[in-house]
């Protein structure tokens, strides 16, 4: 059974910095593009980076270009995500997820918190 397990969240002031990690199992980790997505308080789901398999080709939203940077080891079957520069409205729930398709997912760990505040 796939499985994806979240680490790294925690609470920071803005401007701070976190590294979230991924741990993947259950499956071939580095034949499958990998993403985070995360969920704000009361916001939709939202796509917010992705890298391909091989690690080569990333995608980032707008809000978090320059400010986040995706990684993975593919040795490790472990994805990253170095988030800096934080700002109070990144505050979510982050996801780490495996993509099926395009800003798709078919399977999502169970989170980890971040949270920006003074």
């Amino acid at each position: 059974e796939a499985q994806l397990v979240e680490s790294g969240g925690g609470s920071v002031q803005p401007g701070g910095s976190l590294r979230l990690s991924c741990a993947a199992s259950g499956f071939t980790f580095s034949m499958n593009t990998m993403g985070w997505v995360r969920q704000a308080p009361g916001k939709a789901l939202e796509w917010i980076v992705h890298i391909n398999s091989g690690g080569i080709t990333t995608y980032y939203t707008d809000s978090v270009k320059g400010r986040f940077t995706i990684s993975r080891d593919n040795a490790k079957n472990m994805v990253y995500l170095q988030l800096n520069s934080l700002k109070t409205e990144d505050t979510a729930m982050y996801y780490c997820a495996r993509v099926l398709v395009y800003k798709t997912y078919d399977v999502r760990g169970q989170g980890t918190q971040v949270t920006v505040s003074l």
